[in-house]
């Protein structure tokens, strides 16, 4: 049967008009983040109106350029034109009600932070294709920028929550890592919550493990800047990772997702916690029945990023692929499976892409 011979026009009409507007959309979240990182959104929020030249003057960069990239902003309504004549030069101006989502002043709000995922996974969109039609993933080398787009993003998401309303989420861990415990980070990337923790608690001993060097050799500078002698970072491949040590507190940030084999990583955390430990899981706030996932407000983006990143560097080490939208209930099958019972949930009005799971041997 043709389906394209019984079209609903009015239905077929909608979605092509959605469609279009999802391409100028995409576009548009290109622009935002070269915005973003030359900080043009950061100088436009400082200036009033002003002409292309200006700008370009303000921000030390090349007119042609910025005048083009003014264009894409205000016909995406993100930047205002105004001429008081017909002669008169256009002038531009962002909003401050924009800037207050696009600036880094802006902090955990800042949406520029976020559209550079969209270039970055762009990156490797060759790669994918070819997964798509021969199987595998595509490993963390290939990817271009990924590390430090995260780095971004987790400072905004977590790190700054970290010490006023995710610690206070673990009973007592607060008063315990001021005495001084041993603190395990699994998939610490570049360091920054467990190079925060390391300073906030100096009689604590931070451990932070990862797969990848590039941002491991971050954190090691950030601790080296910070003159912090209580942590230690280390390349290590977690899927087989056997415990040699007992900790006391043990965290993962938005990382479980991403091993090759997260049972395994989680059998042995539990079997590393010592008797009074707890277990701190941050993941990404999501159903594992993709219908409950509709109405979610990054979804798609989620999807997109799991598809483009997150499964796929599991697929690459023949790992589960369980990718970033394995949802709260299958994150609370495999805790139970690694032994784990309890087990509490919880949301943070200020993050609302991560659910906090806090739980204890």
């Amino acid at each position: 049967m043709c389906k394209l011979c019984n079209l609903n026009p009015a239905r077929a009409e909608a979605f092509a008009e959605r469609m279009i507007v999802s391409l100028n959309e995409g576009s548009l979240m290109l622009m935002v983040s070269i915005g973003h990182r030359i900080g043009l959104f950061d100088t436009m929020s400082q200036m009033e109106a002003a002409t292309s030249n200006e700008i370009a003057e303000a921000t030390g960069l090349q007119e042609r350029y910025v005048r083009e990239w003014l264009g894409a902003m205000v016909t995406g309504c993100i930047v205002e034109a105004s001429r008081e004549t017909d002669s008169e030069e256009l002038r531009y101006q962002l909003p401050a009600e924009h800037a207050a989502f696009l600036t880094r002043e802006a902090g955990a709000d800042n949406i520029g932070v976020f559209a550079q995922y969209i270039s970055v996974l762009g990156y490797v969109e060759d790669d994918i294709v070819r997964c798509f039609q021969e199987g595998g993933g595509v490993s963390y080398e290939r990817y271009n920028r990924f590390h430090e787009v995260m780095r971004e993003d987790s400072g905004l998401a977590v790190v700054s929550l970290l010490l006023s309303d995710v610690l206070p989420l673990v009973p007592g861990i607060q008063q315990r890592l001021e005495r001084g415990i041993r603190v395990m980070d699994i998939g610490c990337g570049s360091g920054r919550a467990l190079n925060l923790m390391a300073q906030h608690y100096p009689e604590s001993i931070f451990v932070g493990y990862d797969l990848c060097a590039d941002p491991l050799e971050t954190a090691r500078r950030e601790a080296q800047r910070r003159g912090l002698t209580n942590i230690h970072f280390e390349q290590r491949d977690l899927t087989h990772y056997a415990p040699e040590d007992t900790f006391d507190f043990i965290t993962a940030f938005d990382a479980i997702h991403d091993q090759a084999r997260p049972d395994h990583v989680l059998r042995s955390v539990y079997q590393s916690l010592s008797n009074d430990g707890h277990f701190l899981m941050v993941d990404i706030n999501a159903s594992s029945d993709v219908t409950q996932n509709v109405d979610h407000p990054v979804g798609t983006l989620l999807y997109t990023i799991s598809t483009m990143h997150c499964m796929t560097v599991s697929l690459a080490q023949d790992g589960m692929g369980l990718g970033a939208m394995w949802g709260r209930e299958k994150a609370r099958v495999m805790l139970n499976e690694a032994s784990f019972t309890r087990i509490e949930e919880h949301l943070l009005e200020q993050d609302f892409q991560n659910r906090y799971f806090v739980i204890q041997k």
